[in-house]
């Protein structure tokens, strides 16, 4: 059910009261009961979208009940307890409330975060019967037990499918010997998924589902006053949180090695190791660095190298995904079975050879000029804006941000970049997994 996905390293997902920034207006604010806020005001088109975001992720399963994240967030549909004088709800009433004002609804967690987002018609009779249905599956959800069964029977079967896919073997096995018993090493498994019960959503609900923790994120047709107000509704019957358990520190790297047998046609392998968290100054660096090792599609150099010299693979890629604790340097590729050692060995060798040279000048002003300018495309719709706003708010990054983006991308060096991967990038720590080829 956990997966590691690169698209966290791309700009789009790396983003008091008074605008802090010039290019997006960015106001943000604390309530009184502790929310962290954050509009951006957007008229051209007569929507709104909110994302309201925990400290509720799949870092905070227990390990014995790993899936239980996921099943709190799934279970805020399902029903809505009597609450202030409002009737109590089916799920179909809820569903059937968003439907009748074209409201549309997603909820989900990560690693880190969970949460819901909402994207409405911003005319007030819309916008607030589809707010209120929002408010109140937060504050009073019913989490019916017919709900939960149903919920974890959908997830256990989705993880027995996953489970036959090597891709799936693979990422899990890694994230193990990357992390081991580090909580975003643990995943849901049928056992787990069994020993959840109403009980445990609820004590999960009440413990993460608090206002002193949420970040609430607004774009949309609205004005400042009128996110306020919003803001204030959605948290005002949420419970105050005390102060979490600190999780355990990342633990430092080993190097181990596993191979996995499986029928599969191709070896899948994944090399890696922890590498870099949110908020982290190396992060331009690696990222200009990693577009020319492997993130940039045809013109890096693992594709170069791994795939057109030598047709070792028809995919090969790298990727930083940073997270609270430091998150993956990952490197993944397919290959044939009989040519798993040489595409081991090709793999290896060109990230060695980065490591040591760093990339050329004609590599380093490639990238920055792809990276530069594709950024606009990463931030042209309210839904990628409200993502990079849930990120800043919940990983405290600059409210400018975005702002310096672009600059901070063209001015990092070959020296930067070479400094930065020596810095988060051992070989000796990078752990391998290879599922397909049997074990030696």
């Amino acid at each position: 059910m956990k997966k590691i996905l690169p698209l966290l390293l791309l700009p789009l997902a790396f983003l008091c009261s008074a605008p802090a920034s010039a290019a997006l207006a960015i106001q943000s604010w604390t309530q009184p009961d502790g929310a962290r806020v954050l509009f951006v005001a957007n008229h051209s088109i007569p929507m709104l979208d909110v994302s309201v975001q925990f400290d509720a992720g799949q870092r905070r399963d227990p390990a014995a009940k790993a899936g239980l994240a996921e099943l709190t967030v799934a279970s805020l549909t399902r029903g809505v307890e009597a609450a202030n004088g409002a009737p109590a709800l089916t799920e179909a009433q809820i569903l059937d409330g968003f439907a009748d004002v074209a409201a549309q609804q997603n909820g989900g967690a990560g690693q880190d975060r969970a949460g819901v987002s909402l994207r409405s018609l911003s005319s007030p009779a819309e916008r607030d019967a589809a707010l209120g249905l929002l408010g109140r599956m937060l504050a009073h959800p019913a989490f019916p037990q017919a709900g939960l069964e149903r919920d974890r029977a959908l997830a256990i079967a989705n993880l027995k499918e996953e489970l036959t896919k090597p891709e799936t073997i693979a990422e899990k096995a890694f994230m193990e010997a990357a992390y081991g018993s580090h909580p975003y090493a643990v995943d849901a498994s049928e056992a787990s998924l069994q020993a959840i019960t109403r009980e445990d959503l609820l004590a999960f609900h009440r413990a993460h589902y608090v206002a002193n923790r949420a970040v609430i994120a607004l774009i949309g047709d609205i004005t400042e006053a009128q996110a306020r107000s919003i803001a204030s509704a959605l948290t005002r019957e949420l419970p105050q949180g005390s102060a979490l358990p600190a999780l355990p520190q990342v633990a430092a790297p080993k190097g181990v090695e596993r191979r996995i047998a499986h029928p599969a046609s191709q070896s899948h392998i994944l090399i890696g190791a922890p590498a870099i968290q949110r908020g982290d100054n190396d992060f331009f660096a690696l990222t200009v660095g990693n577009y020319v090792l492997g993130g940039g599609g045809f013109v890096s150099r693992l594709t170069d190298e791994v795939r057109e010299k030598r047709g070792l693979s028809y995919s090969v890629y790298s990727y930083f995904s940073p997270l609270a604790q430091p998150g993956p340097f990952q490197i993944g590729l397919q290959t044939k079975k009989e040519q798993t050692a040489e595409a081991l060995h090709v793999t290896r060798a060109t990230l060695d050879k980065f490591l040591q040279e760093g990339p050329t000048a004609a590599e380093l002003k490639a990238a920055k000029d792809n990276l530069a300018g594709g950024f606009a495309l990463r931030i042209d719709s309210n839904a990628k804006l409200l993502e990079n706003l849930s990120v800043i708010g919940f990983y405290g990054l600059p409210l400018d941000y975005l702002d310096h983006w672009i600059e901070r991308i063209r001015a990092v060096s070959v020296q930067d970049v070479r400094a930065a991967f020596r810095k988060h990038v051992h070989p000796e720590e990078l752990s391998t997994v290879i599922v397909g080829e049997a074990a030696e």
